[in-house]
């Protein structure tokens, strides 16, 4: 019997243990030792949430999923029909291809044909490789291997996880910025966080703080990464790290998941172009027949 997530691929290093699916390519579960560093689910589970999963040719939302390229008016499918918008791309349902596969690295593939309102053919592949000293580190390379100019954006969506509610952890996030959405979560403007509850660039705790938005003008050390650190009441921390090709992280405390995961986890989404950047047009990339874009981030 197949499971619901299709083919498990365990990889491991040091302390560390990660497994990805064939669906999607996506991260269910990383552990150092016997704490999970990410909220996790089961091999037979639907990823509630998106946990874990890719994100191409756009994260977040498409406002009605409609958005111009190139002259040309658009209709993508809409895929959450509560908001009326196109969400987190289309390849995170899809099957992936085992390109090879050793202790500590798995590499899955996936070629993206034409789908309504995306007439391009992007060839993916997605690098995860574990480290005993520095844990997870993903990589994406995305080439466009058919004729036409293809918009692109890549995001991923783990939740990171102390053994502590969210409530009970701090969070540190070096964005100077935030975006402000409406109720369909399409951004609207963007204010500084200097002075506001939303202010995490010294650490802050997350008692009663409700946060799902793109965090941006993010700090970053001499090597060009950006930091989010999440700390729990022991001093337990784990970190998500971005490169210089992602200008946004979204937060997400996760208040709309059910039950079992509400405030239990916390969404650090590294993301390549912000919420709606297929209508705005806001750090989109435009790839050319034959170019290709490659984007690194990781966990720690």
């Amino acid at each position: 019997m197949a499971a619901v997530t299709g083919e498990q691929h365990e990889i491991r290093a040091g302390d560390y243990r990660a497994v990805v699916t064939e669906l999607g390519a996506g991260l269910r579960a990383l552990w150092r030792g016997d704490r999970l560093l990410t909220l996790a689910y089961e091999e037979d589970e639907f990823p509630e949430g998106a946990l874990g999963q890719t994100l191409c040719p756009w994260p977040n939302r498409v406002d009605r999923g409609k958005y111009a390229w190139q002259g040309e008016q658009r209709q993508l499918d809409i895929t959450e029909p509560e908001r009326d918008c196109a969400i987190h791309g289309l390849v995170r349902w899809h099957a992936w291809t085992l390109e090879s596969r050793r202790d500590d690295e798995v590499v899955m593939t996936h070629r993206l044909l034409a789908q309504p309102g995306y007439p391009h053919v992007l060839d993916l592949r997605l690098t995860y490789s574990l480290d005993a000293a520095e844990g997870l580190t993903v990589k994406l390379c995305a080439k466009n291997v058919g004729s036409r100019q293809a918009p692109f954006g890549y995001g991923a969506h783990p939740y990171l996880h102390l053994e502590a509610v969210v409530d009970e952890c701090e969070l540190t996030v070096p964005g100077s910025t935030r975006m402000l959405t409406d109720d369909r979560g399409i951004p609207r403007s963007t204010e500084s966080v200097e002075g506001t509850d939303y202010d995490l660039r010294g650490g802050k705790s997350l008692a009663g703080l409700r946060i799902d938005h793109a965090f941006g003008d993010l700090d970053r050390d001499g090597d060009g990464r950006a930091t989010v650190r999440y700390t729990g009441q022991e001093g337990h921390s784990v970190e998500l790290w971005v490169d210089g090709t992602f200008p946004f992280i979204e937060v997400f405390t996760g208040d709309t998941l059910s039950p079992r995961l509400c405030r239990q986890g916390i969404g650090i989404e590294p993301m390549t172009c912000p919420p709606n950047a297929f209508v705005s047009g806001e750090e989109l990339i435009s790839l050319g027949s034959s170019q290709s874009t490659t984007h690194t981030w990781g966990i720690r």
